[in-house]
């Protein structure tokens, strides 16, 4: 053989072994290892700053690992080579199957056997009335009744066979479960290249609305081939949230009221709920919880005030929340100097119900129980704040949790607790050992949005109808093969019938006993049956 020969037949062997379903099967299986990286290792375009803390910690693997895409696991070319030739083998499998099955489709049934009498399904011993091709024409007319495939064929000895096939939806179950996987992949894959999202936590009232830029984002993700600027141009502002529990507590109806704008037009008012998301501009806004933030005024040593609306964690379902009120730009001189061992911060809970009277709960915190609200809903609202004085280490430029303070700073002693706890409601106020005070003013609701652009989402959803459609089809369709020899003269034709499966169909005995007496009725009760392995 010539070395273009020798050639052509080595790619035809790699291009069978690529296209073969044990290929598409093991590449599958590499594709979901492939992926535990990116469950495991901090994604770049998901939270680059975990991958920084990766750089801090482990600052000689990290560098090897980002060298090997473990930071960006599905834009590595390792995995971008598994998925592409996943398709391809998925393609290169499922296209010829769709021909030959195809093909199948448009050819007739095979003629009869010679010998029926082999089939693993027989019965003889049958008469029809009139001539074998009347006969055999009425067959015919009755099994495409039955849609059947059907059709009838005169030989030279003067017979008539009546060729009979059904269950082509098994396969075409088959193909349509496959192509739906691959529409899954598909979609997948524009998912990953082309959505983003954003989560962003949101107070009611008009200065803290946010529009759709990365900056204003509290976590967000970009596909591989989305860039800041490629996002829509919306901005969203919460007007009012309605929330409805019953008396045990458990949640009923969420309702937000918001004002968007959308690219350059006016606001406008809005309504949505957790399961009907807001549509801007080819997002969806989705909303995953609910709270209450607390309204904080702060009057320092230099009876300067600073009011803050600080959202309060929820920890439990009848509402109990904890978070952290931070004051870094408290106690400034007047002429403008500065002492970051004056800065103030306050940790602590707030109950939408209070459970008792405050005396009775300030008595609870300082035997070292800690109350809880009695309901979700904000009936009685409560705060308890512990105040702390000192450094908070924010002037370092790290990066710190908004929900509690800097534990290192506390257990350095740069950061102190200066008295205890205890429980104000609105319009209370407590006065800390160097004459400042704290106001709790009164509270407003906050919501987190989730906001989601995937384009490859309707391809998944409709890949997934189709494939459940195909599984069930491929099921229930059963291939199986009937046929019919009449012979004789006159006005009566001597049938004899045989039956193939062409798939484990442990039914088919019964179905062919009961067409053969329907179609040909004989003198006995049920027709002759040779069951052989087939």
């Amino acid at each position: 053989m010539s070395r273009p020969g020798r050639l052509n037949a080595t790619l035809r062997g790699l291009w069978r072994q690529l296209t073969s379903m044990r290929t598409a099967l093991v590449l599958l299986f590499l594709l979901a290892l492939a992926a535990i990286p990116g469950s495991l290792l901090p994604q770049r375009n998901v939270s680059i700053e975990r991958v920084n803390e990766w750089y801090t910690d482990y600052p000689q693997l990290a560098p090897v690992v980002d060298r090997l895409g473990g930071f960006d696991v599905y834009a590595s070319p390792w995995f971008s080579a598994i998925y592409l030739l996943l398709f391809v083998s998925l393609l290169g499998c499922l296209i010829p199957r769709l021909r030959d099955h195809l093909q199948s489709l448009r050819a007739a049934p095979p003629d009869a056997p010679r010998r029926l009498s082999r089939m693993p399904r027989y019965a003889g011993d049958r008469t029809a009335a009139g001539a074998p091709a009347e006969a055999a024409a009425a067959l015919h007319t009755r099994l495409r009744s039955r849609r059947w495939r059907s059709v009838v064929r005169s030989h030279d000895d003067g017979t008539v066979t009546v060729s009979a096939e059904k269950g082509y939806l098994k396969e075409t179950g088959n193909l349509l479960m496959h192509f739906a996987m691959v529409a899954v992949l598909l979609g997948v894959g524009l998912g990953g290249w082309y959505g983003w999202h954003g989560n962003r936590l949101v107070v009611a009232g008009e200065e803290t609305r946010f529009c759709n830029a990365l900056d204003q984002y509290d976590e967000y993700g970009l596909g591989q081939r989305v860039g800041a600027d490629d996002l829509p141009d919306f901005c969203f502002m919460l007007t009012d949230f309605e929330a409805d529990f019953t008396e045990r507590g458990l949640p009923t109806r969420f309702l937000a009221h918001a004002e968007v704008r959308e690219n350059d037009e006016p606001f406008r008012p809005v309504e949505f709920t957790v399961n009907a998301p807001l549509r801007l501009d080819g997002a969806s806004v989705y909303l995953l919880g609910h709270g209450y933030a607390p309204i904080l005024r702060y009057t320092d040593r230099f009876d300067h005030s600073q009011t803050i609306t600080v959202p309060f964690f929820t920890m439990e379902p009848l509402g109990s929340a904890e978070g952290l009120a931070a004051f870094p730009d408290a106690n400034v001189d007047p002429d403008g100097a500065r002492d970051s061992s004056l800065q103030v911060a306050f940790e602590g809970i707030y109950l939408p119900t209070a459970p008792t009277d405050l005396e009775t709960m300030n008595e609870m915190v300082e035997a070292g129980i800690a109350p809880s609200s009695r309901h979700p809903q904000e009936q009685d609202p409560v705060v308890a704040l512990a105040p702390y004085r000192g450094d908070l280490g924010i002037d370092a430029g790290t990066p710190q949790s908004v929900w509690m303070l800097n534990r290192d700073q506390i257990d350095t002693g740069a950061l102190r607790q200066v008295d205890d706890p205890r429980f104000l409601g609105v319009g209370d106020s407590v006065t800390l050992d160097d004459g400042t005070t704290l106001e709790f003013l009164g509270t407003e609701q906050w919501i987190t949005l989730s906001v989601r652009h995937d384009p490859g989402e309707p391809v998944v959803l409709a890949g997934a109808i189709v494939l459940m459609a195909g599984l069930v089809t491929s099921l229930s369709g059963r291939r199986r093969r009937v046929w019919f020899r009449l012979a004789g003269a006159g006005r009566g034709s001597r049938v004899e019938a045989g039956g193939l499966p062409r798939s484990d169909y442990p039914g088919f005995a019964d179905e062919f006993i009961g067409l053969v007496n329907d179609l040909v009725p004989g003198d006995a009760a049920r027709p002759e049956l040779v069951t052989r392995s087939t």
